[in-house]
């Protein structure tokens, strides 16, 4: 069976930045297992994924755009220090979910002045180039409550943790 939407994928896979260090990796007896075609992946691994066979092992590089995107410096804030009372010390690489106006957002505390925090909301990966290394463990036809639920379930999957559908 071939990669295609509505298909559960297992993947085993090495992720390293341009000057090659590895920053995760999932391995075959753990395969990460997702279900395709419903953007649970970033958009240049589902693209390289697709149409690929059971065993079939690859590698792909995956540019800014279609991994994490651009850095954007409008996820860059500066808070007042004393908004944080309420959470005790803050340390860089902190992270918490700022509401804005639109939106709620992860960010990351990456800098702290006398009187401000600054924090950022992009992710750690934004602007780089993403190297994989992928060997495909497994696929199958997703079962209708995955498709509906719009994710893998079993292991490597959501199931994996608890949640609530």
């Amino acid at each position: 069976m071939k990669v295609a939407k509505n298909t559960v994928v297992s993947i085993a896979y090495t992720l390293k930045d341009a000057d090659g260090n590895v920053l995760d990796t999932a391995d075959a007896d753990a395969p990460l297992a997702y279900l395709h075609g419903f953007g649970n992946l970033i958009p240049g691994m589902e693209k390289a994924l697709e149409d690929r066979d059971k065993g079939e092992t690859f590698e792909v590089v995956i540019p800014p755009e279609e991994a994490y995107g651009s850095f954007d410096d409008d996820l860059v804030w500066e808070l007042d220090k004393d908004q944080f009372g309420e959470l005790g010390e803050v340390e860089i690489g902190t992270q918490f979910v700022l509401e804005t106006e639109d939106d709620q957002v992860l960010v990351t505390v990456a800098e702290i002045k006398d009187d401000v925090v600054i924090v950022d909301g992009n992710h750690e990966l934004a602007d780089e180039t993403l190297f994989f290394e992928i060997s495909v463990v497994d696929v199958r036809e997703a079962t209708p409550e995955e498709i509906e639920h719009g994710h893998a379930h079993g292991p490597g999957g959501v199931d994996d943790y608890d949640h609530d559908d």
